[in-house]
């Protein structure tokens, strides 16, 4: 079967599922959404509607703060820089000021001349020339002139969506928040012809060290960005990047639970050219180690060690996390039944390919019935060091198996491996250990691949086919992926059981794994269970391994007892977490789809068209 026909296959069957459970209107809906982005186009599909901005304009907006936009000029282009210009005057809410840091060059007065121009026609235009010193020093001279009580970011040869200040405005008003930021669109020619939309994940602490993925449009407080020291020149190229960590770092200092909140709407529009970081950081080959530089000072500002160094792709970072000393034990709980050839492949690659030394090895047996398997166990203590087995008896129940195995865990962190699961690479484990010895850290999982080099996990999103579902799916080994999320360590709701690696004391705080789930969601429900005791859950791309697991196995809808177990065990998901806990994975952006696993867009963006008033 070819993955575009599993792909009908699966989504054919997904709308039955939604049939059966919530009726016929939604799943017409979901359909009517897909063949609108199908057959309709995509023209301003990020745009609001005029009545949405009508309504905006005829808004009280009077208790919002005042957002001063912060934008150093260099030799603008003028049909650029008037773009631009028409972009804030246009804004719904009248509650902003513009502020221009003009060190533009002798050879290009006009970018002078036409801002000087709108200043003196409209009073919240603030214009200022000054010397060229850096688009950080730049940004700074720009703030010391703002009157708003929030600062935002915008480049000279972008645009902001029209609602953008008065959907941070009502942001700010309504939180108090310190640091707001939004999702994002790339344009070529018009804004209402975007032609890819960045939808972003809630604040992620990991995946903002990987990347600067809040980039447009930020907005914090001006007491704060005073408190952080403004931008640092020695980072520009990546100075947003190193001020949005240092930020959130001022924050935390006061509140260690304070983060950014993030508006899921497309209010900054990004102009793709050839000198613009929005076509590639190969366009400013210094923003690679500006990054490097921000990473690297945010570490030791906040004293946690490691190593900063390119990540798999340009513009990104890895962390290399000193490891703790000496390397805690690891004891890793392999359940098994027969299957003796998958089970050897798995024990054989991890001795042989690990670097990571300190670890045991529990065998949990599970009711094998093939006397060679009895004959394997036995030899299994002399062939593999710290390896043994122990007895499981009862009916399958995968949260009881690795309940039970815990039981014989003498290691500080708890490896839950498949017994179908093959080693790479030598670095894996000691990725993991040093991942999940993160303060906040509960666990980590691992990318897992087919045999034929596509993926099969790269980290669980919550609501996808109205559950869970894994994150790029089906694509192939060695892409990046949506905003570079294949490619960079990052945070999670969950991630799958067949390779994760948990803190032993956090899994006893948890009381394991809940076993009235059998087989489904036991991992979606139990990571879900430590990110609401205050864990986070973290997945890493430099933990590859391959996962033998049938890509085209069978459905558990063509066995009707499987079925009603798998029923039971959606309902409890829900009725554990909530239904709209489940739907509103905080890592993945609400306009993106429920289903597919690829981060294509929704086919229902009425929340960007009518956003409330």
């Amino acid at each position: 079967m070819n993955l575009q026909t599993k792909r009908i296959k699966e989504l054919f069957g997904y709308a039955r599922t939604l049939t059966r459970e919530q009726g016929l209107a939604p799943m017409l809906g979901r359909a009517a959404g897909f063949f609108r982005r199908r057959l309709l186009g995509k023209r301003a599909r990020y745009w609001p509607s005029k009545r949405a901005l009508a309504a905006q304009r005829a808004a009280d907006t009077s208790a919002f703060p005042l957002i001063s936009i912060l934008t150093p000029l260099y030799n603008t282009p003028e049909p650029f820089l008037n773009a631009f210009l028409d972009s804030v005057q246009a804004q719904t809410s009248p509650r902003w000021q513009l502020v221009l840091a003009d060190a533009s060059d002798a050879a290009h007065p006009r970018v002078g001349e036409l801002a000087q121009a709108r200043a003196a026609a409209d009073p919240r235009i603030v214009y200022r020339k000054i010397e060229n010193k850096g688009i950080a020093a730049n940004t700074n001279a720009a703030a010391a002139l703002a009157a708003g009580p929030y600062l935002a970011l915008a480049d000279h040869d972008d645009l902001l969506a029209p609602h953008a200040v008065y959907e941070m405005g009502r942001a700010a008003a309504a939180t108090g928040a310190a640091f707001l930021y939004s999702d994002e669109a790339l344009f070529r020619k018009t804004p209402q012809r975007a032609h890819v939309a960045h939808f972003k994940p809630d604040y992620a602490p990991e995946y903002l060290m990987a990347c600067n993925y809040i980039c447009h449009l930020a907005v914090f407080k001006k007491t704060l960005y005073e408190q952080a020291g403004g931008e640092r020149s020695e980072c520009d190229g990546a100075q947003d990047h190193d001020l949005f960590l240092r930020l959130i770092d001022a924050m935390q200092a006061a509140d260690p639970a304070a983060a950014p909140v993030h508006l899921p709407q497309v209010l900054y529009y990004w102009r793709v050219h050839a000198a613009s970081t929005s076509g590639g950081t190969g366009a400013k080959p210094y923003v690679q180690q500006a990054a490097l530089r921000a990473v690297s000072d945010h570490l030791a500002a906040t004293g946690r060690q490691g190593s900063v160094e390119p990540g798999k792709f340009p513009g990104t970072c890895h962390v290399r996390w000193t490891l703790p000393d000496p390397p805690p034990l690891v004891s890793i709980l392999i359940p098994n039944k027969d299957h003796v050839d998958d089970l050897e492949t798995c024990l054989h690659s991890l001795y042989a390919k690990t670097f990571y030394e300190n670890f045991e090895v529990i065998v949990i047996e599970n009711n094998s019935t093939d006397p060679a398997t009895a004959a394997y166990y036995k030899k299994l203590p002399e062939r593999y060091e710290n390896c043994r087995v122990v007895g499981y008896t009862g009916a399958f129940n995968f949260s009881r198996i690795n309940n039970f195995g815990r039981k014989f865990a003498h290691g500080k962190f708890l490896l839950l491996l498949n017994n179908d699961i093959e080693v790479i690479g030598g670095g894996w484990l000691g990725e993991l250990v040093a991942e999940a010895s993160q303060p906040g850290v509960a666990a980590c999982g691992a990318m897992l691949y087919y045999p034929d080099d596509t993926i099969q996990h790269a980290g669980i999103i919550t609501g996808l086919g109205g559950y869970a579902g894994h994150s790029h799916k089906y694509h192939r080994r060695g892409s990046s992926g949506y905003l570079f999320r294949l490619a960079t360590v990052q945070d999670f709701s969950a991630c799958t059981a067949a390779c994760l690696l948990v803190r032993t004391a956090a899994w006893d705080a948890a009381h394991g794994m809940d076993e009235a789930f059998t087989v489904a969601f036991n991992d979606v429900d139990f990571c879900l269970r430590l990110r609401e005791a205050g864990w986070r859950i973290v997945w890493t791309p430099y933990a590859e391994l391959y996962h033998h697991e049938s890509k085209s196995r069978g459905s558990d809808e063509d066995d009707p007892e499987k079925k009603r177990r798998f029923a039971g065990e959606q309902a409890r998901l829900y009725e554990r977490h909530g239904r709209e806990t489940i739907l509103r994975d905080p890592y993945y952006n609400p306009n993106l789809s429920l289903d597919y696993e690829d981060f294509r867009e929704s086919g229902d963006l009425r929340a960007l068209k009518d956003p409330p008033v």
